[in-house]
């Protein structure tokens, strides 16, 4: 417990020294006719479309889904079980907007939580699952901070597990990254659809405020929510064929605004762009010179290939980097250059150039008899 309250405090002090080092952002106050958005590709995380993706907002009860994702963690390290029992601390109690009634010391499975945070936006839920995650809702707060950093949601700083501080602050973009890294955990996924369900045997209903929920095609999740400092809010991701888009609104002030534009969004995705492999062939490629090597040169081919959301229409160039020369021995599999897809100017993603072949170091003996070889040419 020890070892895991360092790590913790160790990521808290690194995370405030970078938050007060992140350039000056603009915070965007809901207004009637501003909001900010995102579309992203969910495979690779290329951003499709959007208003102000990389503007700081209030985060709201958008917060939540970090803390969802953090418990979806728990549950797949064994660290919990949807059924472990968690006891809610006095601060439950304590909350206020929406609840599911928890007073101190009332035991919910982890699963039953996670429904009330997800589908009833229970407050008293978010602070439950925390302080049954980490000790403390302080502690689970650090937690936070450093999941988002590690997920690469840098403009992102959270300060309770509710939202409910407006010290909660994102980006459409950040947000989107978090959603993506929510779709592996698919058991998640009956909660985030639902838009209705029951707790304690029937008797504490719940009632999602997503009404994507309701009849939304493809609708994979996640959650909409409102607040004084937030606006409306929503984020959702939505599958049509092989192809997953998120879209992310942040800001409104009209309460059906927020699902018209994440619609608006979502359908742009699966109306204007199609997902494709780029058709990349290694045959007319050079291969990588190796000094010292018994063989004199080696072929290379790429790591992966992705798929990636384009606009109908457009084709995918690329840019290949590969270095003069590599230094015997090479092992099949080693990272000797790479290769930048491109729709026009967007990057779409960037994988390795790989030794295609094992290259073992030539022996002293080896190297005097090649020379011997050539002297009798």
């Amino acid at each position: 417990m020890m070892k895991q309250w360092g790590r913790s405090l160790v990521w808290a002090i690194v995370w405030t020294l970078l938050w007060r080092c992140l350039p000056i952002q603009t915070f965007a106050e809901p207004s009637e006719d501003t909001y900010c958005t995102v579309l992203m590709e969910a495979e690779t995380g290329v951003v499709l479309d959007g208003t102000g993706y990389d503007t700081l907002c209030a985060a709201g009860t958008l917060t939540k889904l970090m803390t969802v994702y953090l418990a979806a963690q728990a549950v797949e390290e064994e660290l919990l079980t949807a059924d472990t029992l968690v006891a809610a601390p006095a601060a439950a109690q304590e909350q206020k907007g929406a609840v599911i009634w928890l007073e101190t010391g009332d035991k919910m499975s982890v699963a039953d939580l996670l429904k009330g945070v997800i589908i009833g936006n229970a407050n008293d839920a978010a602070v439950t699952l925390a302080c049954g995650i980490s000790g403390t809702e302080e502690q689970f707060v650090m937690e936070m901070n450093r999941a988002a950093f590690e997920l690469g949601m840098h403009h992102t700083r959270f300060a309770d597990a509710t939202g409910l501080a407006p010290e909660n602050v994102s980006t459409p973009q950040d947000m989107a990254l978090l959603c993506r890294a929510l779709l592996p955990y698919e058991w998640l996924t009956p909660m985030f659809t639902a838009w209705r369900d029951f707790l304690r045997e029937g008797t504490t209903e719940l009632v999602s405020e997503n009404i994507l929920t309701k009849n939304y095609e493809g609708l994979l999740g996640f959650k909409a929510g409102h607040g004084d400092a937030c606006g409306y809010t929503l984020a959702a991701a939505a599958q049509r064929e092989d192809f997953c888009c998120i879209a992310v609104v942040m800001g409104c002030q009209d309460e059906n605004e927020r699902f018209s534009v994440g619609k608006r969004l979502l359908a742009k995705g699966f109306e204007g762009f199609t997902v494709t492999t780029p058709d990349f062939s290694t045959e007319f490629m050079k291969p990588v010179t190796v000094r010292h090597g018994m063989d004199a040169a080696v072929l290379t081919e790429p790591a992966a290939l992705f798929s990636a959301a384009v606009p109908k229409g457009e084709s995918i160039g690329c840019v290949v980097v590969l270095p003069n020369y590599a230094e015997a021995p090479v092992r099949r599999g080693d990272a000797l250059g790479w290769v930048a897809f491109y729709c026009e100017d967007t990057l779409l993603y960037e994988t390795p150039l790989c030794a295609a072949a094992d290259v073992e170091r030539r022996a002293f003996w080896d190297t005097f008899a090649l020379l011997l070889g050539n002297m009798f040419k």
